[in-house]
């Protein structure tokens, strides 16, 4: 019993089937989460994310600075009072400005940030795709008549110089035509 072999679109249709469903698996499988954070868990989760502001660059959940203190109070009373995550987020953005957020909000003028980078790689890849694609359909121009008798006539004359001797001088040309001035 021999095995059949796929026309090759049959057998590229069947590795983007394959990438498809094993992208969606993972997807699904990665945004399933276990059970629901604790308010604990939920503050920490929010302290981390804000910016200490006596502190450069440090968030909360890493200073130990009074305001550090205070705002991760503030965070675990608003959690305990069950305010969302983007509730505790727009009250610390009013009171002390968007630069209390270390991670920036992905909308408006700043989804670009979030956008640009996924999309140019896929750019790249498709065009990289295509370069390679289109590298692969180039046909090599057949050798013409003209073309061929001058390979033929250069292995003949090297066969020639060959058959003349191992010296290291050329074999006789034949006259092109073009006048050698004396």
């Amino acid at each position: 019993m021999s095995a059949r072999r796929l026309p090759d679109a049959a057998r590229w249709a069947s590795w983007v089937v394959l990438v498809v469903v094993v992208g969606a698996a993972l997807g699904i499988g990665a945004s399933r989460g276990g059970a629901p954070p604790s308010a604990a868990q939920r503050a920490q989760s929010v302290d981390a994310q804000v910016r200490c502001p006596s502190c450069e660059d440090i968030s909360v959940a890493d200073s130990s600075a009074s305001t550090a203190l205070a705002i991760r109070q503030l965070v675990v009373a608003r959690v305990r009072a069950g305010q969302s995550d983007q509730q505790i987020d727009a009250f610390l953005v009013s009171r002390y400005g968007p630069g209390i957020l270390l991670r920036p909000p992905d909308t408006g003028v700043t989804a670009w940030v979030w956008i640009l980078p996924p999309v140019a790689v896929a750019a790249a890849v498709v065009g990289l795709a295509a370069a390679l694609w289109r590298r692969r359909r180039m046909s090599v121009p057949a050798a013409s008549v003209a073309d061929r008798a001058l390979v033929d006539r250069a292995l003949a004359e090297r066969a020639a110089a060959a058959r003349v001797g191992t010296d290291d001088t050329p074999a006789p040309r034949r006259d092109t035509g073009a006048v050698v001035a004396p």
